[in-house]
């Protein structure tokens, strides 16, 4: 076993219980692309605002026509390494809750059962004016028969099932409004600017407080919603391991830093245990 995966697989042995908090860079190995880089800065422009959404037709058909395109490669993502030895570790018992900052469902898929999905389900939308939800791929047949001649150059994908298409292409691009009252549809996920239910967090926070230590994972924690967690166990005086390739936000908190691939640290910890 390397250096950094006896390290961690040390740090665990001596917990009863722990909190993990994933990020972005858990599914990287899926082929969805993470938001930073190593030193924690955007890797593409920052991505669409709630207000801008909310207030902004055109803001809307440039955020659904960008995932359109985007869905159909991000729905057939399938879960690592990383998500199969989180689920393990939970399986032995170690893990009391996995609270996740993505929105992609693999650790679902990999067999964790005890998820709080923080930013909520890309899998789904919900209109905004009387709260009916129906599944993505429904919503993603809608928006195929809206624009069955709409067609879009794509540059590259990006994050959350987003792909960046040739300039002003999103114009032509028409967006069904909710079949049952007219009203905007939005993906059933925390905007940029968005609050997380307070249900949601409060859950984590329990979390939080029943477990022996925390471990981050794939996370630069540079978001509050995530980085709160950080600072309510080192409050608590738990300790906390980060797994995570470049800086995070709250490496002067943690008692452990890996700075290595999360698949493959995760996997010989996993396996150890």
């Amino acid at each position: 076993m390397a250096s950094q995966s006896k390290s961690l697989a040390e740090f665990l042995s001596g917990c009863e219980s722990i909190a993990v908090l994933s990020g972005a860079g858990v599914s990287t190995a899926s082929g969805i692309p993470g938001y930073r880089d190593r030193n924690g800065a955007w890797k593409t422009a920052n991505p669409i605002q709630y207000t801008d959404f909310v207030n902004n037709a055109n803001s809307r058909r440039r955020y659904w026509s960008r995932s359109y395109v985007g869905w159909q490669r991000f729905s057939a993502a399938r879960p690592n390494a990383a998500h199969h030895a989180l689920a393990n570790l939970e399986a032995t018992g170690l893990v009391d809750t996995l609270i996740t900052q993505n929105v992609d469902r693999l650790h679902h898929a990999a067999g964790s059962r005890r998820v709080i999905d923080l930013h909520g389900d890309l899998g789904k939308v919900r209109c905004l004016d009387c709260d009916r939800t129906k599944t993505r791929s429904e919503y993603q047949r809608d928006l195929s028969d809206a624009n069955p001649r709409w067609h879009a150059e794509i540059f590259r994908y990006t994050p959350d099932g987003d792909a960046e298409l040739a300039a002003e292409s999103h114009r032509s691009f028409s967006v069904p409004e909710c079949i049952e009252c007219g009203g905007t549809v939005k993906p059933d996920v925390v905007m940029f600017g968005e609050s997380v239910p307070t249900e949601r967090v409060q859950n984590a926070k329990d979390a939080i407080d029943r477990v022996d230590a925390l471990l981050v994972v794939g996370s630069s924690l540079m978001v509050f919603s995530g980085y709160r967690f950080a600072r309510q166990a080192s409050e608590q005086q738990k300790p906390i391991a980060i797994v995570n390739q470049g800086r995070t936000r709250a490496d002067d908190l943690a008692t452990l830093k890996v700075d290595a691939d999360c698949g493959r640290v995760l996997s010989e910890v996993s396996s150890a245990i």
